[in-house]
């Protein structure tokens, strides 16, 4: 019987010293590129380094983790899922619609997060039970979303203002997207913190986690083993949709309004940190610590090159050969 990829690596784990795990880690490489483009744009601007600015890249890169520690499940379950983005516009704007019908702030972000979380199973039995690649359904289910978010609001923005929705907790829901512990810590990257520690008690010290390593390393060997390889997809798309309907949730707080573009393009942002946090695009490699340093790589990345005033078209090239570049020292070392 073949070995999956997830006992390959507890087994080397029980082997090894804590220090040689450390070291052989793919998470060093990459937080070594993230040391060196903080030190490159620290040399370049003097902006770089200020309080106000980490704080804004942090923030900035929040709702992008947010999502990535979905994505790096799904990826690592040997799936993927380019509708993150439509989901998350879909449940913001049900949402909205739902807060300026009368209903209470708290049960219409509880709907929006059933909603995006129903998308994602829909996405995992899609996939499991009819056979259809991930690629195909996410991308039906992105066209899909969308437009039932046009559809909801009629294509219109929806100002979160007191005039048109009347619950008293309005307040609260801004001050979450945009307010800032003792005036410095933006409260969105609270959020981000919390997701990042369960999504990290989930995928690396809970069962679950270990049953994705291992159906994304070998189906084949993880159905022999007893592993239902279904249930672990569709809970895989499941926490994916929840996150991406969260996110959009903690963001429509700070922006203070909802639109049915909102999450326009977004799936490529967090494919693209979730890769180059060291996620294998074939399945079974990745953890939550290097989805981490591949948000705030590309947070950095993105926040130097602003600073430093480089042309946002020459932005998406750079970003673009970063990706490739991740992809393709990924695919040689697995030849290796």
């Amino acid at each position: 019987m073949g070995t999956t990829v997830a006992e390959n690596q507890d087994t080397e784990a029980r082997r090894s010293g804590p220090l040689a795990n450390l070291l052989k880690a793919k998470e060093i490489g990459i937080f070594a590129g993230l040391v060196i483009l903080v030190i490159f744009f620290s040399l370049s601007t003097s902006v770089f380094l200020s309080v106000d600015n980490l704080m804004n890249v942090v923030r900035q890169v929040s709702i992008l983790g947010i999502l990535a520690v979905g994505m790096t499940m799904v990826i690592v379950s040997g799936e993927i899922d380019l509708s993150v983005g439509s989901v998350y516009g879909m449940s913001v704007v049900a949402m909205s619609v739902l807060m300026t019908h009368g209903l209470p702030i708290w049960t219409s972000i509880l709907a929006a997060l059933a909603l995006g979380a129903t998308a994602g199973v829909v996405n995992g039995l899609l996939v499991t039970r009819l056979r259809v690649p991930a690629l195909i359904v996410t991308l039906g289910m992105l066209n899909m979303a969308r437009g039932v978010a046009m559809i909801i609001n009629g294509g219109m923005v929806v100002p979160l203002i007191p005039r048109l929705i009347k619950d008293p907790a309005l307040d609260a829901f801004i001050f979450i997207g945009r307010g800032r512990i003792m005036d410095v810590v933006p409260t969105m990257s609270i959020a981000f913190l919390l997701v990042l520690i369960l999504g990290f008690i989930i995928y690396q010290k809970n069962i679950l986690g270990y049953r994705m390593r291992a159906v994304g390393g070998n189906p084949e060997a993880a159905r022999v083993s007893g592993i239902s390889v279904t249930m672990v997809k569709i809970a895989a798309f499941a926490i994916m949709g929840f996150l991406a309907a969260f996110g959009g949730i903690i963001n429509s707080g700070f922006l203070g309004n909802v639109q049915s573009t909102a999450g326009q393009g977004l799936e490529l942002d967090v494919i693209a940190a979730t890769i180059l946090g060291g996620a294998s695009l074939n399945g079974g490699e990745g953890t939550i610590v290097g989805t981490l340093i591949g948000v705030l790589l590309l947070g950095v990345l993105r926040n130097g090159l602003v600073l430093m005033g480089v042309s946002p078209f020459v932005q998406m090239v750079l970003i673009g050969a970063v990706l490739i570049g991740a992809v393709a020292l990924d695919m040689r070392s697995r030849k290796k």
